[in-house]
């Protein structure tokens, strides 16, 4: 799957918002509990979903404002099947959960998105196994198995994207690749880093992003980092290349803490919202199809506004 065969308007050139940390939101903020980090199970109640769609509001509102796009995620980085029964779910409820999540985006689509606004629906798919961790590792093989089923899922609901989100190790992004590609939906690669640029498995950057277009026929339309401070690795991208011109977006987290020491918090650490946005500034001078911004740990809609006044 080319590219280019299934367009995506976020990567035509404009700016496209996302959402923040939606999870230490609720937990530090809503003050929710998330048994493992899950937040797929509140859209089975009336409460949860008004939380979600709380929490998705300004940064759609942002996205109205400032006259851009929003790539919009479902609730679903933990709704797989590892993940899933551990919170009591088999394989048809975590179908039908993973339907149900495309349909609620599409909801706060129709509530929230101004005229001509665009509002990509992206299924969100989470790793296997610990999003800071890469143990347990699959082959690309058994990855593309493995995750079949929530990709198929979300071409079921009418998803109009996949992105393989917080991935450890290059394999298990090749799977979903893959998955997607015969699925026929567009997909999107995010890794994370280590403090030291590398990813969890030892890999760089370079290489992970360099593997995955290669055995997949450059099949992703594009590819992200998540989950790490932009002092994690802004040095990773200082090695020129083909590849830097694979990343369109990025969600970093607030704080400079390593995955480790996130791991242990007890206490939410929301970084400098203000130094956040300049550091993006900084990032879209290097990376220049950087198109997505957004957030991932720490973040909510102060530090994607503080991005939107650097950045826009």
């Amino acid at each position: 799957m080319p590219a280019d065969r299934y367009p995506l308007p976020q990567l035509a050139g404009a700016a496209f918002l996302t959402d923040g940390g939606l999870e230490t939101t609720l937990v530090f903020h809503e003050g929710r509990e998330l048994p493992a980090f899950a937040a797929f199970p509140l859209l089975a109640e009336a409460g949860g979903r008004e939380a979600l769609r709380r929490y998705f509001a300004p940064y759609l509102r942002l996205a109205a404002e400032r006259g851009t796009g929003f790539v919009l995620d479902t609730v679903t980085w933990r709704a797989n099947a590892d993940w899933g029964a551990q919170l009591g779910y088999g394989a048809a409820e975590l179908a039908a959960v993973n339907r149900a999540a495309v349909a609620f985006a599409a909801e706060l689509r129709e509530s929230f998105a101004s005229d001509g606004m665009p509002v990509v629906i992206n299924g969100v798919i989470g790793p296997r196994g610990d999003g800071y961790r890469a143990e347990d590792r699959m082959t690309a093989e058994a990855a593309e198995a493995y995750h079949r089923a929530q990709v198929n899922a979300f071409r079921a609901a009418g998803a109009e994207m996949v992105s393989a989100i917080t991935m450890t190790y290059a394999e298990e992004a090749i799977g979903i690749v893959r998955a997607a590609e015969a699925a026929g939906l567009p997909v999107v690669v995010s890794f994370t880093v280590e403090t030291d640029g590398r990813l969890p498995s030892g890999q760089s950057l370079r290489a992970a992003i360099e593997q995955v277009d290669r055995e997949t026929g450059g099949a992703a339309a594009y590819h992200m980092i998540n989950c790490a401070h932009p002092s994690h690795f802004v040095e990773a991208l200082a090695e020129g290349g083909a590849w830097r011109d694979r990343i369109r977006g990025i969600r970093a987290n607030a704080s400079r803490k390593s995955h480790a020491e996130l791991d242990a918090a007890t206490e939410l650490d929301a970084g400098d919202p203000v130094e956040l946005g300049q550091l993006y500034r900084d990032l879209r001078q290097r990376l220049h199809g950087l198109a997505v911004l957004g957030g991932c740990c720490g973040t909510d809609h102060r530090h994607l506004r503080a991005i939107c006044e650097a950045c826009l």
